[in-house]
């Protein structure tokens, strides 16, 4: 059995109180409850606040800077004795925004209103992600996540007509076919695979230099989990895969995905790149500590936060794996 571990944007809240997303007459009192705490969203990232170390910050119902919000709050549930909602501030233009930069893998410009205290400012969540608080990660990130699906699924799939956001958030409802749809999460496998103490990174065309990652590849629908590692092993590198185990999960918000970590047992080794690769490796275990602890030559340490870097942790400490049958994940293999 693999140690558990906190998973960035993992963790649970007190309640998510999906019992009174429908109830029109709660959601009003709440929203006008002194105690409620609204996390404002400015095109995906959140209201942090601190000089040092970051926190969300959450405000008060009543404060004027919500009054550009969109009226459509999302209700995230309960924490600590308050309601929490989530709020879109997305139509707010700040001087000075620089479009081609927020388009950017990261941006790490942080944007500030003139409403708010200076210490106050809105911030790119992949560099916040390892900074924050496991709760203030994981409700960012589920903010971000449900805002994204508004975002792209502002029309009925069924007939086309604008949809109206529903149930605090967690539905969307056709006002002329009565459709009801539910955020989408998509489910990603992303895989440590070993073979005679190896494992087998890759790399997309496009990453910074050195930089490797587990591979990883969504789930098709009617695949099973350990089916989809197999499959995406073999597309992308032509490596055969038998057993499988379920290690550990975690939310994703770019844009909505569900990683899968999972262990793969490879039964050959040579590797043939398809397209979607620039170029895929066995590393050692010697190797891979190198690369953990930013010494390796050529391997750029992995990103903090990653449910990547996660996995080879856990392998480097011989938490999982097949080889050494200390533990193969903390799920059932297949």
């Amino acid at each position: 059995m693999a140690v558990a571990r906190e998973i960035v944007f993992a963790s649970e809240w007190d309640d998510r109180r999906a019992e009174w997303r429908g109830d029109a007459e709660k959601q009003a009192a709440l929203r006008n409850d002194s105690a409620t705490r609204v996390l404002p969203v400015w095109r995906g990232r959140p209201l942090i606040a601190g000089a040092d170390e970051a926190r969300l910050a959450w405000l008060s119902p009543g404060d004027r800077v919500l009054d550009d919000a969109d009226p459509a709050w999302l209700f995230l549930g309960e924490h600590d004795g308050a309601a929490r909602f989530a709020a879109d501030l997305s139509s707010w233009v700040p001087a000075g925004m620089d479009e081609a930069a927020m388009a950017a893998f990261f941006d790490p410009t942080e944007y500030t209103h003139p409403d708010l205290p200076s210490d106050h400012r809105f911030a790119d969540l992949r560099g916040l992600m390892t900074r924050l608080d496991g709760v203030d990660a994981a409700m960012g990130s589920t903010a971000r996540a449900l805002f994204n699906w508004h975002g792209s699924h502002r029309f009925c799939s069924r007939c086309g007509a604008r949809s109206e956001s529903a149930e605090a958030g967690w539905q969307r409802v056709c006002p002329t076919c009565r459709a009801v749809h539910f955020p989408r999460t998509d489910p990603v496998v992303i895989m440590m695979i070993e073979r005679n103490g190896r494992v087998l990174l890759g790399r997309s065309p496009g990453w910074v230099e050195g930089m490797y990652s587990a591979l990883a590849g969504f789930v098709e629908p009617g695949e099973a989990l350990e089916a989809a590692v197999r499959r995406e092993v073999f597309e992308e590198t032509s490596v055969r895969v038998g057993r499988v185990a379920y290690v550990a999960s975690q939310p994703w918000p770019w844009p909505n995905s569900l990683m899968l970590g999972c262990m793969g047992e490879a039964l050959s080794d040579e590797i043939v790149l398809d397209h979607e690769l620039e170029a895929a490796i066995w590393v050692t275990r010697d190797e891979l500590a190198q690369a953990m602890a930013g010494e390796h030559p050529v391997i750029r340490r992995p990103r903090n936060g990653a449910i990547a870097q996660e996995l080879m942790a856990r392998w480097l400490a011989g938490e999982i794996g097949f080889a050494s049958g200390k533990g193969k994940g903390d799920g059932n293999a297949g």
